[in-house]
């Protein structure tokens, strides 16, 4: 399975935790020569003071724990 795959499983599984409070996840890109993910808030998430948080205390968290080779994942805006 490819890192992209990978990445979107692991958004999959996150995904419920956040439909909870009204936001959701969307997988925009994977660099592999800076091995940086970027991912776009929706709903409640994006513009949440939290965001920035749950970014990278959960988003990134996980995906680097299941994904060793991912060094960072940031948000994008639209």
């Amino acid at each position: 399975m490819d890192v992209e795959s990978k990445i979107i499983l692991v958004l999959d599984s996150i995904r419920p935790y956040l439909q909870e409070d009204g936001g959701d996840v969307e997988f925009v890109s994977y660099d592999p020569e800076t091995q940086v993910v970027q991912v776009r808030l929706q709903g409640h998430c994006d513009g949440c003071p939290f965001a920035q948080m749950t970014v990278k205390n959960t988003i990134e968290a996980v995906m680097q724990e299941i994904i060793p080779e991912i060094a960072e994942v940031v948000a994008v805006q639209e």
